[in-house]
């Protein structure tokens, strides 16, 4: 137990750098008001020295535990269990040097935060188009996380957007159909009419569903509003973007054959698709077209300005296929894709300007690709 009386200037000072909340790593209880104790205005935090204020106290040392008593970098604002955990408990697993990183990563994270201005804040749209995939959108608190220190919610709520529980199997041309037709109704009414309505002024989108419905996402996002889309990763298990890392080496390749041909475009980031596969699909004499990441996996996305690359590159490529296939083409799109960059080809394509897309889509049940969406008609 502290024997020592921090200063009242100290305390509220601590108090306003922790934002009132636990700054354990991982908790962030607020300490401010409990409603069942029908106390709005009560503080249930507990102040804890990282050095103890005493020698024979936890982490205490003979000459440092006085210097740094009253000393607001030697304090941390804790809720009753992790107090007693860093202290009592678990006093070993929890050496200064780790109290630091914890203290440092809560308050660096809570000025960000309050030192937000307005015009950061965006709407958080969530997309998941099956169970499995839902369940990763669960958690709220991580798809917040993940916004600064570009952007910040809106609102304490998400827009959820949930296409489950259909009585087709995606390996059948009517589910498509009716999941196109449903993402489209709930995208009108709960984003578009919002937008139009000057409600919502930018969007921050988390998504995890089949490519296809990515990309129609995309489409229906277009240039409306301000719109960052999200990549969620498997190792780490994040939606932050993971900025040291090396940049995506792309290769686009143009067809170069006869004009009168099938056109195909092979988007293929997160894993290898062979020529082969879209031959099986479209005939020998499809005009090929691709674009394609050096060493393709599925955690292949982690830098926003990847993204930027990719969408000039598609851009581009929109622009040469349409002048060498002419206007009446259609291009077959067969994608491999990270969730972010698929949200994004919906995106790019401009309605007026661009060829319509026919995306498809691999399916485990026939062993290749089977065709899906039609969008920009």
């Amino acid at each position: 137990m502290a024997k020592t009386q921090i200063p009242h200037k100290i305390q509220t000072s601590l108090w306003a750098k922790a934002g009132g909340r636990c700054e354990y790593r991982g908790c962030n209880e607020e300490l401010v008001g409990d409603l069942m104790a029908g106390r709005e205005d009560g503080k249930f935090g507990f102040i804890a020295h990282i050095v103890a204020d005493s020698a024979d106290g936890p982490r205490g040392d003979p000459v440092r535990s006085s210097a740094l008593a009253k000393d607001m970098n030697n304090l941390m604002l804790l809720c009753a269990k992790h107090h007693k955990g860093v202290d009592v408990d678990y006093l070993a697993d929890h050496p200064e040097d780790v109290l630091l990183e914890m203290k440092a990563e809560h308050e660096d994270r809570i000025a960000i935060v309050t030192g937000m201005a307005q015009e950061r804040a965006a709407h958080v749209l969530r997309f998941a188009a099956d169970i499995g995939q839902r369940d990763a959108l669960v958690s709220t608190r991580s798809i917040f996380m993940a916004m600064p220190p570009d952007r910040h919610p809106a609102e304490g709520r998400t827009i959820d957007i949930e296409l489950v529980g259909c009585a087709y199997a995606d390996h059948e041309l009517s589910y498509w159909t009716v999941q196109q037709d449903n993402l489209r109704r709930v995208f009108a009414r709960k984003v578009k009419e919002r937008i139009e309505q000057k409600e919502i002024k930018q969007l921050s989108v988390f998504t995890l569903a089949p490519q296809p419905l990515l990309i129609q996402l995309g489409h229906l996002l277009g240039d409306i509003v301000p719109v960052t889309v999200h990549q969620r990763y498997r190792e780490p298990a994040t939606w932050r973007w993971q900025p040291n890392q090396a940049a995506i080496t792309f290769r686009v390749e143009e067809y170069s054959g006869p004009a009168a041909a099938s056109v195909a475009l092979k988007l293929a980031l997160s894993a290898t698709v062979t020529d082969d596969r879209i031959r099986a699909v479209l005939g020998d004499d499809t005009a090929i077209w691709s674009l394609t990441a050096e060493n393709p996996h599925n955690d292949i996305m982690r830098r926003p300005e990847d993204l930027v690359e990719f969408k000039r590159h598609l851009r581009r490529l929109f622009d040469r296929i349409k002048a060498v296939h002419g206007e009446q083409a259609t291009i077959n799109v067969f994608p491999a894709l990270p969730t972010s960059a698929a949200v994004e080809v919906g995106r790019v394509l401009m309605p007026k300007a661009d060829l319509p897309l026919h995306i498809y889509d691999q399916n485990r049940s026939v062993g290749g690709f089977i065709p899906t969406l039609k969008i920009g008609e």
